[in-house]
């Protein structure tokens, strides 16, 4: 797959994801296998007018790279002076969101709205296009409902405007996130373009990503709510693709120490303990996800707002799942520790 002077082979990427891919969980995604992660999308209304919060999102670290910023908007103009802004930010290319289905992006004419109006979709990434020096990408949809998937035309037009790569969830607007995602129009769509097609919806594992490769011919995967916490899927799809050997899913300890560092990170990029705390709630159910007596331990830990709680929690819970096999033996029911509260 070529992006400008990017090359990169059976790519594994992280989606946008709005409260989700901020600068320390994109560092991790990195550091665990992602070849390209996609900021937060990014309004391009809060940008023109300076907004603090939609520039917040526009930090960029080294290890980042290589990144896209996304941004969304139903103006075109506002668009064109939002994409100038982005592009002072160094990413290494810029994606344009027509595919966000939830009703306050689609009332203002943007995201998946614009699949109702594949004309002015196309006019407003030509004229993205035409106004950055970076490459200019597309992540949308099937089409606005399953009586009108308009991907195959849409994708014909988009590469004639000069998009540079395509994105594509495989679900139309009016599913959301529900029912399955059809995997078959990326097929469909890679005959009809030559320019990258990147498949998106229901990856959930390692396996997903090299079954995507294998039966859809996409330039690469993108993963999204199941590396939200699991970090460690693009480690494991890296490896398999290269492999075909499935690595051992993560140790509880690397669960542990991974979560307790992108708090840490977290925590360094709000500048506010509290809010890190709070925002970081989400992260739990992932990094947790099939050890024992995890539900009761992320009860509590919804409780906690300071770091050193949290991690005291968290160690002592380590202690616990490593004595396990010991307790088990003699038949001895797991408690929580004294200083573990639950909700």
């Amino acid at each position: 797959m070529k992006i400008g002077s990017l090359q990169i082979e059976q790519g594994v990427l992280l989606a946008p994801m709005e409260d989700v891919s901020d600068s320390p969980f994109r560092r991790l995604c990195r550091r665990y296998g992602a070849d390209i992660v996609y900021t937060e999308f990014i309004s391009s209304d809060g940008l023109v007018r300076n907004a603090a919060r939609s520039f917040a999102k526009l930090r960029i670290e080294p290890e980042e790279h290589p990144i896209a910023v996304q941004i969304f908007g139903g103006d075109i103009p506002t668009m064109v002076e939002a994409a100038r802004i982005a592009v002072e930010s160094a990413p290494d290319f810029l994606d344009i969101n027509c595919g966000c289905w939830v009703k306050n992006v689609v009332a203002r004419n943007a995201g998946a709205a614009l699949l109702k109006d594949p004309p002015r979709m196309v006019a407003m990434a030509r004229a993205l296009v035409e106004s950055v020096p970076l490459p200019v990408t597309v992540k949308t949809r099937l089409g606005w409902d399953r009586s009108s998937i308009v991907i195959c035309e849409v994708a014909r037009m988009l590469e004639d405007a000069g998009v540079a790569a395509l994105a594509i969830h495989c679900r139309t607007r009016d599913m959301g996130h529900s029912g399955s995602a059809d995997w078959s129009w990326v097929a469909r769509v890679k005959e009809t373009v030559s320019i990258p097609v990147i498949l998106n919806g229901d990856v959930t594992s390692a396996r997903d990503v090299v079954r995507a490769f294998a039966e859809t011919g996409c330039d690469a995967v993108m993963i999204g709510r199941a590396a939200i916490g699991n970090p460690f899927i693009f480690r494991q799809a890296k490896t398999l693709l290269r492999t075909g050997v499935e690595e051992p899913p993560p140790s509880p300890n690397e669960c542990i120490a991974v979560c307790l560092e992108h708090l840490r990170l977290l925590i360094e990029y709000r500048g506010n303990e509290q809010r890190a705390t709070t925002e970081f709630r989400k992260f739990y159910a992932g990094y947790l996800k099939g050890l024992p007596h995890s539900a009761t331990v992320r009860r509590h830990l919804m409780t906690l707002d300071t770091y050193t709680a949290i991690a005291d929690s968290l160690l002592q819970y380590a202690e616990q799942l490593r004595m396990l096999p010991a307790l088990a033996q003699h038949t001895v029911t797991l408690s929580e520790p004294e200083s573990v509260c639950t909700d």
